[in-house]
């Protein structure tokens, strides 16, 4: 029995020095090869905020060329999603400029919100937060800014 500790201890010290090995040196490892991907978070109702989170959207499109980014918005945040929102055309815009732009259906129907109220170049989610979950499950970096 003694043996068969020392044994398996051998074995998996042996695999978690192959494993720190085989680590990044760096915080942050990217292939270069692989397309930069980002999910955005607005769960803000201030429009400076709102216009944070556009211009950071903004930022990786202009730096970061192919990158896939998606702007998720609920909670409080939903607002800058409606038609009548101060940053309506920046949406339409990003939408536009192929920016990914959804709205959480739980928070519309919390407020009381339909598909007339918002931007007709969003798409819409369930869950707003699980949308967010299944990106960073995908490999997606997270930003709320």
């Amino acid at each position: 029995m003694k043996f068969m500790n020392k044994l398996m201890g051998a074995v998996l010290g042996g695999a978690m020095v192959l494993g720190a090995i085989a680590l990044p040196t760096t915080a942050v490892a990217r292939d270069d090869a692989a397309t930069p991907k980002v999910v955005i978070q607005v769960s803000d109702s201030a429009p400076a905020y709102w216009n944070l989170a556009l211009n950071n959207a903004k930022n990786v499109q202009k730096d970061l060329k192919g990158a896939v980014i998606e702007i998720v918005a609920f909670g409080p945040g939903i607002g800058i999603l409606k038609s009548d929102s101060v940053v309506a055309n920046r949406i339409s815009e990003m939408a536009d400029s192929g920016i990914k732009i959804v709205a959480c259906a739980n928070t519309m129907r919390g407020q009381k919100l339909t598909k007339e109220d918002m931007n007709s170049k969003i798409g819409y989610v369930p869950s707003g937060v699980v949308e967010i979950m299944e990106r960073q499950a995908d490999g997606y970096a997270y930003i709320r800014p």
